[in-house]
């Protein structure tokens, strides 16, 4: 058996079950550890996962942020300080993962033997997103399918145009989300800023950094459509669908981002013309089942995430 730990840190703002899926998901892969700071604490949920042995819980309180500088008013840069925060702490693994509580990492083969086979010199280590479909005509009772995408940019902008012909130009891979992927740190690296997609360390980004192939990231970002609208706003404003943020395609010139995407379909159609778009880019219809199978980039798997949570959190 291979002796080498690891962990994960979140910085996690979701319903109680929610962050009960994500906890116990992860013990069932074997994690030794899990950091999880509770960005709006909720006294249950504190309660619940400091008795469980291998989470360290962090209420991210008003006293909690008293002891930091301030309280970062972005989301993305008090999930960089949580981070930090964790990984200066005897965290008692080899390497520590930052994702968040909608991420579900899912290795083909144990993580352990596939992060003690990287080099030594390899301090970073990515793993890639695949972006959960809502229920459809093409998948089965208990099933979940997820779109994953080519590395490849040219391959993967064919692909997507394929699999969406609509909307698949506008969209990277025909992702919602991030295709950039995150991070697992080993933590004998020295003095590192942790990013939410990268790291820097003495100047260098991501050093050694190396893929993670037999492991997906599991991306749980719009799941349903009742999920995606209760999440829509704040995305849009806030979030990973904000103004600010670069195209997707990037490739062509003037390409609109996620923003600008949305709120002229909203403007023109309102949630009837969302509802189309999350049709043919979101949900597991049979024909986008097939096209994607096609390409290679079709994954089925039945997360059965209500068991693991009763193994773990008998009662909850």
């Amino acid at each position: 058996m291979v002796d080498m730990r690891w962990g994960i840190v979140s910085t996690v703002k979701a319903p109680l079950e929610q962050i009960l899926d994500f906890a116990a998901w992860h013990l069932d892969l074997g994690a030794h550890r899990l950091f999880l700071y509770l960005d709006d604490p909720d006294p249950e949920a504190i309660s619940v996962l400091k008795a469980h042995p291998k989470i360290r819980v962090t209420a991210c309180d008003a006293s909690y942020w008293a002891k930091k500088v301030q309280r970062p008013a972005k989301h993305q840069a008090r999930q960089s300080l949580n981070a930090r925060d964790a990984f200066n702490r005897n965290t008692q693994v080899d390497w520590l993962a930052h994702i968040d509580v909608d991420e579900l990492l899912h290795p083909v083969k144990p993580l352990a033997e596939q992060l003690h086979a990287l080099p030594a010199d390899c301090m970073t280590a990515r793993i890639r997103p695949v972006e959960a479909l809502a229920p459809g005509t093409g998948t089965a009772d208990g099933e979940t399918a997820f779109k994953a995408f080519h590395i490849d940019q040219k391959a993967r902008q064919a692909a997507s145009e394929r699999c969406f012909p609509t909307w698949g130009r506008y969209l990277s891979g025909g992702f919602l989300s991030h295709v950039a992927g995150k991070l697992f740190i080993r933590t004998s690296l020295q003095d590192p800023r942790i990013k939410i997609h990268n790291v820097i360390a003495n100047g260098i980004e991501n050093p050694g950094e190396q893929p993670l192939p037999d492991t997906d990231l599991l991306h749980l970002h719009a799941p349903s459509w009742q999920d995606w609208q209760r999440t829509y706003r704040f995305r849009l404003q806030r979030g990973s669908y904000r103004a600010e943020l670069k195209p997707q395609v990037r490739s062509v010139a003037q390409m609109p981002n996620l923003h600008d995407l949305f709120t002229p379909i909203e403007a023109t159609e309102g949630k009837a013309g969302l509802r189309a778009f999350y049709e043919e880019v979101c949900t597991a219809h049979a024909p986008l089942c097939q096209n994607l199978q096609d390409e290679g980039l079709l994954r089925r798997l039945h997360l059965d995430l209500a068991t693991r949570r009763a193994r773990h959190f008998p009662g909850h």
